[in-house]
């Protein structure tokens, strides 16, 4: 055990992940140029990338949090729809300006955020409390009651009438600065920050919505907060249907055309390692461990200090990001989107992935995201004609014989390289020295 240790410390974990990473990125990329994989497979390939970053989203809220969720499908189609209707406006100005969606979107998040800062601020929470147990002192409980939601409500009102208000200002002044810049860069240049931006922008959107959504649901116990997160992804999927009442170039259950092709290998694989790495350092951070404390037991963590509240509310937060950012590069790779690509059944396949490569493990989650993607595409090709459904009875019977023999899932909880736990640095006298001192103090005793 020493032995591995010390040979942990000598090589950086870092270094043998960087190669792999590499060889797996131009691997395929070598593959794709020469036509030793063909265009389908290649696709394949990029779905199985985005397949992982919605996993491991939904792994940090249920694997790492513990909080069993089937809304995950929600925000994937949030973060799918948002950045689409941002890259489709700087092509076909369906709201006016090339910038009008993106300003409204940016301008529209940063209103909600202040409106929740000025409820914090207000202390609406404490007022209400306070409020109520003097009015019960003075007058009937259901008066009280009354009273204090009305104050509630007015206060709440006031945060958001200035949510609103700012909206609007910040909207004028993005739409005038961001078009102003999207006119002066070349065109190329242009494609690619709006691109950043919707990318951003959608996953964003997915987490804003997933920390108010998670404020108050997450004070359910487990099964019921899954019934309710349930609910919000048919919520979703019902809307989509319907969106082209709202905004007419999302076409409701016709589904949306004319997105741009702009996700490739590269922005695929980009992300991912950057959430990975992102993941794996909040792990590994206090918050992290806070964060994975609320699974072991909420009790504990309570008394310890840890707002579990809080915690979860991250969690659900940073794991909707996740999800919407994988959406809105679905979007550009295959440029369509239809409200049956997020379905309920749909948002079952990242819970299936997570529980398949290891509930609390990252590399479990990229393993099984490949391997579902491969065994339900290689299911499709090689079962004959006529029989392609088939595979969606061949791979829960392969799921069914993995939980049997397996119940951990194919890592369990282990990590590979740079994503296992950090080894701390040893302090005081080195390890080395510690044998041959016991041993010298043994050997004076004995003589």
């Amino acid at each position: 055990m020493q032995t591995t240790t010390s040979r942990r410390r000598l090589i950086p974990t870092w270094l043998p992940t960087l190669l792999v990473a590499a060889l797996i990125y131009f691997a395929v990329a070598y593959a794709k140029q020469t036509d030793r994989i063909s265009s389908y497979w290649f696709q394949v390939i990029q779905l199985a990338g985005l397949t992982a970053i919605t996993a491991l989203g939904l792994n940090l809220i249920y694997g790492f949090n513990g909080q069993f969720s089937l809304g995950h499908i929600g925000f994937y189609a949030i973060g799918a729809y948002g950045s689409a209707l941002i890259t489709k406006d700087l092509l076909t100005q369906w709201s006016g300006t090339q910038v009008g969606a993106l300003s409204w979107m940016i301008a529209g998040q940063i209103g909600i955020v202040l409106a929740l800062m000025l409820v914090g601020w207000m202390r609406v929470g404490q007022i209400r409390k306070g409020l109520a147990s003097r009015l019960e002192a003075m007058i009937k409980p259901h008066e009280a009651w009354v009273y204090t939601t009305v104050v509630t409500l007015v206060l709440v009102a006031v945060a958001l009438g200035v949510g609103v208000a700012f909206t609007w200002l910040a909207q004028k002044a993005l739409a005038a600065g961001l078009g102003s810049l999207i006119a002066k860069l070349p065109e190329v240049a242009a494609q690619n920050v709006i691109f950043v931006l919707a990318l951003l922008n959608g996953g964003t959107m997915a987490a804003l919505l997933a920390y108010l959504i998670g404020l108050p649901l997450l004070r359910l116990g487990s099964d019921y907060f899954g019934i309710a997160t349930l609910g919000f992804a048919i919520m979703m999927y019902t809307a989509l249907q319907n969106s082209d009442m709202v905004i007419p170039t999302m076409k409701g259950a016709r589904g949306m055309v004319a997105i741009p092709r702009w996700t490739t290998w590269g922005w695929v694989f980009g992300v991912l390692v950057v959430l990975i790495i992102a993941m794996r350092n909040l792990l590994y951070s206090s918050h992290g461990r806070a964060i994975l404390s609320v699974r072991e037991d909420e009790i504990a963590a309570k008394m310890m200090g840890i707002d579990v509240a809080q915690s979860k509310a991250v969690a659900f937060a940073i794991g909707g990001f996740f999800a919407g950012v994988a959406g809105g590069l679905y979007a550009h790779l295959y440029g369509f989107l239809h409200p049956s690509s997020f379905s309920m059944v749909k948002g079952f396949d990242p819970l299936i992935i997570i529980v398949f490569g290891g509930l609390g493990s990252m590399t479990g989650t990229i393993v099984a995201s490949l391997a579902f993607a491969l065994i339900i595409e290689g299911l499709r090709v090689l079962l004959p004609q006529g029989f392609e459904d088939w595979r969606f009875v061949i791979y829960p019977i392969l799921l069914l014989l993995i939980m049997l023999l397996r119940p951990q899932g194919l890592l369990g909880t282990s990590e590979w390289g740079w994503l296992r736990p950090p080894i701390p640095p040893i302090k005081g006298v080195p390890v080395s020295s510690k044998p041959s001192t016991a041993s010298a103090e043994t050997g004076e005793g004995g003589a």
